[in-house]
């Protein structure tokens, strides 16, 4: 077995369906429970959000990594990452899978090498690798307007 990492979060209740977050050295993270699930703090970061958030910006740093690795132009990089909520097959209710479009520009030339780039951090992106449910992913790649 190889090396482990560990990833400390503390949370704690402010009473209601609110609760903070924090990781030491960071800002701290105010938590609600969605309007979906009846929560009343629609302005604050639930725990679905977060899930979301985690597999769409490991996404965008890992393809931006090995962009910078193989010494490819990359202009502008962004991801939209959608999850879904609903009824599973093994019955319970939870994410059923998120979807999320990856949009690019670099170099005509560099196109094919960029969306290889997109295929290698999703099968190797920590997050998404680590949820028990399907990641779909979408690329689009715009060129430079000259």
């Amino acid at each position: 077995m190889g090396r482990e990492h560990r990833f400390p979060a503390d949370i704690s209740w402010n009473g209601g369906l609110r609760a903070t977050a924090w990781v030491a050295g960071k800002p701290l993270l105010a938590l609600a429970t969605p309007p979906e699930f009846r929560g009343a703090d629609p302005e604050r970061w639930s725990p679905e959000d977060l899930i979301v958030t985690a597999a769409g910006s490991c996404l965008a740093v890992t393809i931006a990594a090995l962009a910078q690795h193989q010494q490819l132009p990359l202009y502008d990089l962004d991801v939209h990452a959608e999850g879904v909520v609903g009824r599973r097959s093994d019955g319970h209710f939870g994410f059923t899978r998120i979807e999320q479009t990856v949009e690019l520009e670099t170099d005509p030339e560099h196109e094919a090498a960029l969306r290889a780039v997109v295929a290698k951090a999703e099968a190797s992106c920590l997050v998404s690798v680590s949820l028990a449910l399907p990641v779909d992913t979408t690329v689009r790649v715009r060129t430079p307007v000259g």
